[in-house]
């Protein structure tokens, strides 16, 4: 993982978004209802789902002494830069330890609060059709046999966002394990779109993919063998050849957040979403196009129990 410098600041352009997402939601609300909270989402389905529900939640009790979410979608180093420099108050789903640089370098303003959920499996993925006797990949079980399969997978890895901090790690585990591969970046929209269009057209394919998604509901994968299992060094003094780290993802908030909304840093603290419900709620926003608030609100219904253990209502 490059470093990055321990003071970096925001330009403008967060700036002018965080302006521009303030005057579409209206101005600040009553400071007796609660007080306005800037939270960063990140591009992915799951920062939206997290989102979504924080806010449906802090909508319906105001005793948590929020009276409302404003969302802006930034990636993830505009997000942490707007939390180093003070412009925001919430990260919904700060994955780690993806993100751990990001986090340590705004951590004066900004803290990570608790795990939303953990052991989530990352890595380089081909479909399982694929690798079956008689099909271009059988036999393919390791990253390390990835060039014998290259012309088969055309040469490539289709990975996701360039904003994505995975993006650059895969990028030094291409060239740290000696791979003959191009790394194909744009949006995770486009890389899902070539994945499906693979798996119906029965082709190879390899993909970079995480959990939790609805890509598992959706299409058997396989995940390829890693050799060197991960550690902090092998992404700064080494050069990249070992897994990536499942991980987990977490709330942070402000020291304004903190003071101004105690109730609600409880409750924070409290929050946790299995990673099975996430990967349901992702297959009815990603597959189904449900909208996001909808499913947000129908998990809340169905599970009050869990509201009540986030608020403290069974302690």
């Amino acid at each position: 993982m490059t470093a990055l410098p321990r003071r970096r600041r925001a330009g403008p352009f967060l700036a002018l978004l965080l302006a521009a997402a303030m005057a579409v939601t209206g101005c600040a609300t009553d400071p007796a209802a609660g007080v306005t909270v800037k939270a960063v989402q990140f591009p992915w389905s799951a920062a939206q789902l997290t989102t979504a529900i924080l806010g449906q939640v802090t909508a319906t009790h105001p005793e948590l002494g929020v009276a409302r979410l404003d969302p802006i979608q930034v990636g993830t180093s505009l997000g942490w830069a707007g939390a180093q420099r003070g412009d925001v108050d919430l990260l919904s789903e700060v994955a780690m330890p993806n993100q751990e640089e990001l986090a340590a370098a705004a951590d004066e303003r900004m803290n990570l609060v608790s795990q939303t959920y953990d052991d989530a499996e990352q890595g380089w993925f081909v479909p399982t059709y694929a690798t079956q006797p008689g099909q271009p990949l059988e036999g393919l079980t390791s990253v390390t046999q990835l060039n014998d399969y290259a012309e088969a997978l055309g040469g490539r890895l289709v990975d996701a966002a360039p904003s994505f901090i995975t993006t650059g790690l895969n990028a030094k585990r291409l060239a740290g394990y000696g791979l003959e591969l191009e790394q194909v970046t744009s949006s995770e929209a486009a890389q899902l779109a070539e994945l499906r269009r693979a798996y119906e057209a029965r082709e190879p394919i390899l993909v970079f993919l995480y959990h939790p998604h609805w890509v598992f509901a959706e299409f058997d994968m396989t995940k390829l063998d890693e050799p060197t299992p991960y550690s902090p060094e092998c992404f700064t003094t080494s050069d990249g050849a070992c897994s990536l780290p499942p991980y987990s993802a977490w709330t942070a908030d402000s020291e304004w957040l903190r003071q101004e909304a105690p109730a609600f840093h409880a409750m924070l603290e409290r929050f946790r979403l299995p990673i099975p419900d996430i990967e349901a709620m992702l297959k009815a926003v990603d597959l189904d196009n449900e909208d996001v608030e909808d499913v947000a609100a129908r998990y809340l219904a169905e599970h009050p129990d869990r509201v009540a253990e986030w608020l403290g209502e069974n302690a």
